[in-house]
């Protein structure tokens, strides 16, 4: 389950990694409109992919049909989340996406950074074409780290219960030190390491909170309560874009910014800390 999970991230990641790369120096040769053309063929071709596969889901199979007014019915997420309350075990699992408190900052600081701080100048690049280049350097950084990170630290974790809360607690302190430097970087690679480091982390955290809620959840009740475990992290994500944006807005530059949220990682750190620490304790007394 630790690699099937491990493969979905990295298709992600690979994904990320090369559209940031080309579409950036696509861009900055081609103009705007040329990357939007080829993203639209991409779609397309994806479509007529996923066209051709089929699926067997005997949960979805004796489902019923869906109807307009389940777009806007949430029990199932208030069910996940009740399902989630009476075991208090998946609580940390559950909400390791949401703390992923740089996700949503990261596509604003990203963005920010690279078209002002590391913007790309050499020949024939205009100036629009080198900020979009410097994001998508930016950009394709982030899609490197959340490739390796659980490639590497998956074998480490193996099936361990223990090992996969440890390292979603590792997790969060190697986004805590990349953004933390990601503010005092001075180039564009630099930065752009720095991403890669936050997100092997960041890429971590989810692959290993996906794979707890999937060990540990009765099959009946595993859509709900990943419905609950995206529907946190969604909320978390737009909330903390919106803020950072704000802070920008109100002249605090992209820099602090960066730094204050490898600080604000320390927060889910700390928690997850304690409540391991907490877990450890239980244990040793239930020992004796």
């Amino acid at each position: 389950m630790l690699v099937a999970n491990t493969l979905s991230s990295m298709t992600w990641s690979v994904n990320l990694m090369i559209g940031a790369a080309v579409g950036g120096v696509v861009a900055a040769f081609f103009g705007r409109d040329t990357v939007f053309i080829l993203n639209a063929l991409s779609f397309l071709t994806s479509a007529f992919l996923i066209a051709g596969m089929h699926f067997a889901e005997p949960h979805a199979e004796a489902a019923a049909p869906l109807r307009p007014r389940d777009l806007v019915d949430f029990s199932p997420v208030l069910e996940g989340i009740r399902y989630i309350r009476n075991h208090p075990t998946l609580f940390p699992a559950v909400f390791a996406k949401a703390g992923e408190i740089m996700v949503g900052p990261s596509w604003v600081i990203f963005t920010v950074m690279g078209a002002g701080e590391f913007a790309v100048h050499g020949h024939r690049i205009n100036a629009a074409g080198g900020a979009m280049l410097g994001m998508s350097i930016l950009l394709a950084g982030r899609g490197i780290g959340a490739l390796v990170g659980p490639v590497v630290s998956a074998r480490w974790a193996g099936r361990s219960d223990h090992r996969l809360r440890l390292g979603i607690l590792l997790g969060y302190l190697t986004i805590a030190i990349g953004y933390g430097l990601l503010g005092v970087s001075r180039t564009v690679w630099m930065a752009a390491g720095c991403a890669m480091l936050a997100h092997a982390g960041g890429s971590t955290v989810w692959v290993f909170s996906t794979t707890l809620l999937q060990l540990h959840t009765d099959d009946r009740f595993r859509g709900r309560v990943f419905a609950a475990d995206l529907g946190l992290a969604s909320l978390m994500f737009a909330t903390t874009a919106y803020l950072c944006g704000r802070l920008l807005d109100v002249g605090i530059s992209a820099r602090t910014v960066a730094t204050g949220t490898g600080a604000l990682m320390l927060i889910p750190a700390t928690i997850l800390a304690l409540a391991l620490r907490a877990k450890r304790i239980g244990k040793a007394r239930a020992a004796v």
